[in-house]
C-alpha cells in the first residue's frame, strides 16, 4: 500500500506533480511562492490568498527534452482561475510559442485540476481562459500541446474547453471532464436532469474510461507516475497533431445526426455510435431545416436580421445563423446562435450554446477559412454576441458539450490566426462558456452601453450556491471586485472592450442603429490590420495598463524575466 502511494500521480500535489514528470535534477520552478504573487481579488473578500495562486510553472527536462509543465494546484480554491492563476498559464503558453517559433523546441505539459473559472473573481477568469486557449491553438502548429488530467477534481468549466483544444489528452479511470459540473447543471436544470449525489452515473457520464471510450481523450493512464511519463514521452514522439479533435468538424456533425433525441442514451450508445461514425464523410441532411422558421425572441436575432441586409442564411441548423454580406465593399461573414424551441436537443431552446451551436459556428467559420485560404483579402468574420450560458443537461455532457465549445472557439482562433479580421458584436448576454465559445477569441469586441448586456461566468443563483455565499453576498462583493459584476461598464474596465457604443436603440433597432454599427465595425477591422494577431491588444488598452489587468501584466514580464 505505501509503495502505491509513493508512485500514485494524483496523490501527489500540484507542485510535486510538476517536479515529478521531470527528468532527476532538471525541474526549475518560475514565479514560486517566494515571489510572493498573490491575487489581489481575494482579500477584500475575505479569503486568504495563496502565494503562488495555485499554479506551479516548471522547466526541465523530460527524457532529456526541453520542456515546460503547468500544473493547477487543486486543493486552492478547487484549481479555480484567476487574474494571477490565469497570467501565470498564459503567460507560460505564449513563452513557449515565443520559443518554438525561433526554433528552440520545447514542448508544453498542462495538468489540469480545476473547476474551470475562480468565480471570486469571475471575467477574469473568462478573460485569462480565453487566453490560454488563444495559445493552445498557436503552439499545436509547433509542437503537440499535451493535456493531463489524473483525477480528484478533473477539468471543468471553461478549461475543460482548453482540455478539448488539446493536441493529446491523458486521463486516468479517475479523472473527469466536462463543461458543467453536476451541481450546476442540478442547479440550472432540476435533479430529475442530474443528480449531483448518484457518484456512479457522473463517472459513467464524465468519467476518464468513459472520455477515452469515447473519442474525447486519448490515453487513459495508470495512476502511477511511470505511466503518465510514459504517455507524456509517446505523445510528445508523435509530433504535432495534423488534425485535432476539435477541428475534425464534420466527423462529429455526422455524430449528432446519428442520435435519435427522443430515446434512452446511456455511455454504451455513445460508444456504438462513435465507432459507427464515418470519419472522413457526412452527408448533410437538412431537409427539415429548410421549413423550419425561427420565431424572432432574442436581441441578437434582431441585430443579426439588421446587420446581415436580408443576406440568406445558409446554417442547416435553425438555432445558428450564418450570412454573408457586405458592409461598403468589405466582404463579412455574419453568425450568431438564437433561440429555437422545437431545437432537437430541449436544453439548448432558448438560446444556449449547445452541440449543435458550436459544431455549426465551427463549420461555417472554417469554410470561410477554407474559401478564402488563397485569397490576398481574408473576409471579415462578426460574431453577434447574444448568449445566455451554456446548455446545461445529461445529453450535453455525456455528448461532449465541452468539445463542442472548443470546436467553435478553435476556428474564431485559427480564423483570426489566418488573418481573417474577427469581431464579436455585444448587443446582449454574453455568458460563461457560450461566451468563451463564440466571442471571446475575437480580435476586437464591441459591446452596445445598455442594461440588457451583461457578461459573467455563470446565473446568480450557481455563483451563489457554488462560493456558499447569498444573492445579497454575491452582489455586495461585485462592489469590491468589479470582475464578479454582471454589467458591460463594469466589464469595460477590465480593458478588454474595444470599443463601448451608447445611445443606440438594443431592443428595436433601426437603420440609424445599423450603419453607426457598421461603422464601429469597419474601423475595428481598419484598428486589426496592422495589428498581431493574438488577444495582446486586451493587455495594451488603457483600462488595461490603468489597472484593470496589472496584475496579468506583471505576472507576463516577471515570466519573461526568469524564463
Amino acid at each position: 500500500m505505501l509503495d502505491t502511494l509513493k508512485n500514485s500521480f494524483v496523490e501527489c500535489g500540484g507542485r510535486e506533480r510538476a517536479r515529478v514528470l521531470m527528468d532527476e535534477g532538471t525541474f526549475r520552478e518560475l514565479l514560486g511562492p517566494f515571489e510572493g504573487l498573490e491575487s489581489p481579488h481575494l482579500e477584500p473578500q475575505g479569503i486568504v490568498p495563496q502565494s503562488d495562486d495555485g499554479v506551479v510553472v516548471g522547466k526541465g527536462k523530460i527524457e532529456g527534452r526541453p520542456a515546460v509543465v503547468i500544473s493547477i494546484e487543486g486543493s486552492f480554491q478547487g484549481g479555480g482561475i484567476g487574474e494571477v492563476s490565469g497570467a501565470k498559464i498564459a503567460g507560460a503558453l505564449e513563452m513557449a510559442l515565443v520559443e518554438n517559433k525561433a526554433g528552440h523546441t520545447i514542448y508544453p505539459i498542462f495538468i489540469f485540476d480545476t473547476g474551470g473559472v475562480r468565480l471570486q473573481e469571475a471575467n477574469y477568469g473568462l478573460l485569462s481562459i480565453a487566453e490560454i486557449g488563444a495559445a493552445i491553438v498557436a503552439l499545436r502548429e509547433y509542437v503537440p500541446v499535451i493535456g493531463v488530467i489524473p483525477g480528484k477534481i478533473g477539468a471543468f468549466g471553461g478549461m475543460s474547453i482548453n482540455a478539448g483544444l488539446c493536441s493529446t489528452l491523458i486521463i486516468t479511470r479517475e479523472g473527469r471532464l466536462g463543461l458543467n459540473g453536476p451541481e450546476v447543471i442540478e442547479q440550472e436544470a432540476g435533479i430529475q436532469e442530474f443528480d449531483s449525489t448518484d457518484r456512479k452515473h457522473i463517472w459513467g457520464t464524465i468519467g476518464g474510461r468513459q472520455r477515452v471510450a469515447s473519442g474525447f481523450a486519448d490515453i487513459e493512464a495508470e495512476d502511477d507516475i511511470a505511466a503518465f511519463r510514459k504517455a507524456i514521452l509517446s505523445a510528445i514522439l508523435q509530433g504535432p497533431v495534423e488534425k485535432p479533435r476539435s477541428s475534425q468538424v464534420e466527423r462529429y456533425l455526422a455524430f449528432l445526426r446519428s442520435i435519435n433525441t427522443s430515446a434512452v442514451l446511456t455511455p454504451q450508445k455513445v460508444q456504438d455510435l462513435w465507432a459507427e461514425t464515418d470519419y472522413y464523410h457526412s452527408e448533410e441532411d437538412d431537409s427539415d431545416s429548410k421549413n423550419h422558421v425561427v420565431k424572432i425572441k432574442s436581441r441578437g436575432h434582431r441585430w443579426f436580421n439588421l446587420l446581415s441586409a436580408g443576406s440568406q442564411n445558409i446554417s442547416a441548423v435553425p438555432s445558428v445563423l450564418c450570412s454573408d454580406s457586405k458592409i461598403g465593399d468589405v466582404s463579412v461573414r455574419f453568425l450568431a446562435v438564437v433561440p429555437d424551441e422545437s431545437s432537437r436537443f430541449p436544453r439548448a431552446r432558448s438560446g444556449e450554446f449547445g452541440l449543435e451551436q458550436g459544431w455549426m459556428i465551427a463549420k461555417h467559420v472554417r469554410d470561410a477559412i477554407e474559401e478564402d485560404k488563397y485569397k490576398e483579402e481574408k473576409r471579415a468574420i462578426v460574431a453577434v454576441v447574444d448568449v445566455p450560458s451554456q446548455a446545461y443537461g445529461y445529453r450535453e455532457e455525456l455528448l461532449g458539450i465541452h468539445q463542442a465549445c472548443a470546436a467553435a472557439a478553435d476556428a474564431y482562433a485559427t480564423a483570426r490566426l489566418s488573418g481573417h479580421p474577427v469581431i464579436a458584436f455585444i448587443p446582449g448576454k454574453a455568458i460563461s462558456g457560450a461566451f468563451l465559445s463564440h466571442g471571446l477569441q475575437a480580435n476586437r469586441l464591441i459591446a452596445l452601453d445598455d442594461e440588457g448586456v451583461n457578461v459573467h461566468v455563470m446565473s446568480k443563483k450557481s455563483a451563489a450556491r457554488i462560493t456558499q455565499r447569498t444573492i445579497e453576498e454575491l452582489e455586495e462583493a461585485t462592489k469590491k471586485v468589479p470582475s464578479m459584476a454582471y454589467d458591460i461598464r463594469s466589464f469595460e474596465k477590465l480593458g478588454a472592450l474595444h470599443e463601448l457604443i451608447s445611445d443606440l436603440n438594443a431592443d428595436a433597432p433601426g437603420e440609424a442603429d445599423r450603419d453607426v454599427i457598421f461603422n464601429r465595425i469597419q474601423a475595428a477591422i481598419k484598428d486589426i490590420q496592422n495589428c498581431p494577431r493574438d488577444l495582446s491588444s486586451r493587455l495594451s488598452s488603457d483600462f488595461a495598463k490603468e489597472g484593470g489587468r496589472s496584475a496579468s501584466i506583471l505576472v507576463r514580464k516577471m515570466l519573461a524575466d526568469q524564463w
